[in-house]
């Protein structure tokens, strides 16, 4: 089955459409977005927020934005006003009023009591160890905990005083009674609530006691009326037990259903939410939105564009198994963005003076450039010319090879929008590094004079007097390891790429860049695409390189 753009439908679609036939959840279509608030989002994140807010758009359906906040030790309101702003900034609405799981603390509290009346709960007092030793094997049963046969009353005494505070934290859990026998280790009489006596960032000192991820998602979901709740592949194996809570809270009626899909796996990248938080408690990095993390506050402040990623995410699909994406595919897909949408302007990040010695000291005219090629609406602005300019110090060489077609002694070159100028000598200092270039021009190549002379190399400049000065941050991969975590041996940090980060200082730019604004995105003419950083103001003007021309890295696999 197709859609009416040919674009087949991915497994999950095909759920849904014969969902729709067949006239479940009165066809309706709901998911959500369920984070929990320990930390900031990353590009996995951000492949699963398109995908479940763009099932709920494009059936016609909602989508809710819920956070699991059942941990209050890890959580903080930073992490939850910096995942609203990520969907926020990707392009997406939730449904009403943001959800939160501790909004339904009291019903999974009555539930909780409902497992225990039904003797599908108890309390256990034994230790985490014990626990574990008695899990069994996938082929071997679990041994049952001695008080797996508590009466009634006594669990429902326990849990209560759980609940208000009277026994120390990891002294009981209550458990649910389900199959010791299971294959699927998940349903071995599963923990769950726990005793955590921590402020939580909503409901404070109110609870002693918090659900697990388990026992709290698919009740939550059931409460929202989600009709798909879709998950990465690791929550496969607890579908079993969402649905056995269910079937004793809900029955048989139509409900949530749980459809797993592989997580995006990205190459020279972790995506681990404990990983990155390492990175930034032991400073390898400057937070969270460092430009060099995956996360969507870092990519943002890099100079990704949400349709960028959207478009990613759209490109990669859903599928079944986990694969690894390559991470020059998500470069790609940004360059084909910005190539739209950026202005195109003359930046000079390592600059060498040159002169040319036959215009008029003190003399400005502008040069007409158009600011972005790719669209036919673009604008043009003007760019100040005069005698004094800087060009790119790799541009110049005084002994250079025959394919060499930029500048060198007697050779022409084009400016960019201005004249053919010919290297007529430069200057040295006593180390005999080249300190200026000197060059005449010739006052009848202006561009768009109608002048046919040609020649095979064209530079960007910016007037010495004229240009604004800039930090430019050189970003490049933070790890230059395809698989940092695939070593076990060795410690995911040994992969650092060392030259991750280049700051230069010395940068001149077009006068037009001096009111640009922070996330402002633009093409530095034959440099890559840069956008400005958020340390950046109208003193200090700080731009961040958000992806090269071309992927300089498949050259070194």
């Amino acid at each position: 089955m197709e859609e009416s753009n040919n674009k087949s439908l991915n497994f999950i679609e095909q759920i849904i459409d014969n969902d729709l036939k067949e006239g479940k959840n009165e066809k309706r279509v709901y998911t959500r977005f369920p984070p929990e608030p320990n930390g900031y989002l990353h590009i996995g994140h951000a492949k699963s927020i398109c995908l479940n807010f763009g099932l709920g758009e494009q059936y016609g359906g909602k989508t809710n934005l819920r956070f699991d906040d059942t941990n209050p030790s890890k959580e903080d309101d930073e992490y939850v006003n910096s995942i609203i702003e990520d969907v926020k900034w990707l392009g997406f609405k939730w449904d009403g009023d943001i959800h939160y799981t501790s909004d339904y603390f009291d019903q999974l509290y009555v539930w909780a009591c409902d497992f225990i009346k039904k003797g599908l709960a108890y309390i256990d007092e034994q230790t985490s160890e014990q626990m574990r030793e008695q899990r069994g094997t996938p082929q071997e049963p679990a041994k049952p905990s001695p008080f797996r046969d508590r009466g009634v009353e006594e669990n429902l005494d326990l849990f209560e005083r759980m609940k208000n505070g009277e026994f120390e934290d990891g002294s009981m859990v209550l458990r649910a009674k389900v199959d010791l026998s299971s294959p699927n280790m998940q349903m071995r009489d599963p923990v769950m609530y726990r005793i955590l006596r921590a402020k939580h960032h909503r409901t404070g000192h109110d609870w002693s006691i918090y659900p697990m991820y388990d026992f709290a998602h698919g009740q939550s979901d059931y409460i929202e009326n989600i009709t798909h709740s879709i998950c990465t592949l690791e929550f496969e194996n607890h579908r079993p037990l969402y649905n056995w809570y269910l079937d004793h809270i809900a029955g048989d009626v139509d409900r949530t259903q749980q459809i797993e899909f592989a997580r995006l796996n990205l190459n020279y990248t972790v995506m681990s939410k404990r990983k990155l938080m390492q990175l930034v408690e032991e400073n390898i990095v400057s937070g969270w939105d460092d430009p060099r993390m995956p996360t969507i506050s870092g990519l943002r402040r890099r100079g990704f564009t949400p349709e960028s990623i959207r478009n990613f995410a759209d490109r990669i699909g859903v599928a079944k198994r986990d694969n690894i994406i390559e991470y020059s595919l998500l470069e790609f897909m940004l360059r084909e963005h910005l190539n739209k949408i950026t202005d195109r302007v003359m930046a000079v990040i390592d600059p060498i003076k040159l002169t040319i010695s036959n215009y008029d000291e003190g003399v400005f005219e502008d040069c007409e450039l158009v600011n972005n090629p790719e669209d036919d609406n673009s604008e043009k602005r003007n760019v100040p010319f005069g005698r004094n300019l800087f060009i790119e110090k790799s541009d110049f060489m005084a002994d250079a090879p025959k394919k060499f077609f930029r500048l060198s002694p007697g050779k022409e070159v084009r400016l960019k929008g201005a004249y053919i100028i010919k290297c007529e000598d430069y200057i040295t200092d006593a180390q005999g590094n080249v300190t200026e270039i000197i060059c005449t021009y010739d006052p009848e190549t202006k561009s768009g004079s109608g002048i046919s002379r040609k020649v095979k190399g064209v530079l960007h400049w910016v007037s010495a007097e004229k240009a604004i000065d800039a930090e430019i941050r050189l970003y490049d991969r933070l790890f230059n390891d395809e698989d940092p975590l695939g070593h076990e041996d060795k410690d995911f940090k040994e992969f650092i790429n060392q030259d991750s980060l280049q700051i230069i200082k010395s940068c001149k730019l077009e006068p037009s860049l001096a009111n640009a604004k922070i996330e402002d995105k633009f093409q530095f003419m034959r440099n890559g695409y840069f956008c400005v950083d958020k340390d950046s103001n109208p003193g200090n003007m700080v731009f961040n390189r958000t992806v090269a021309l071309r992927d300089s890295w498949a050259k070194k696999k």
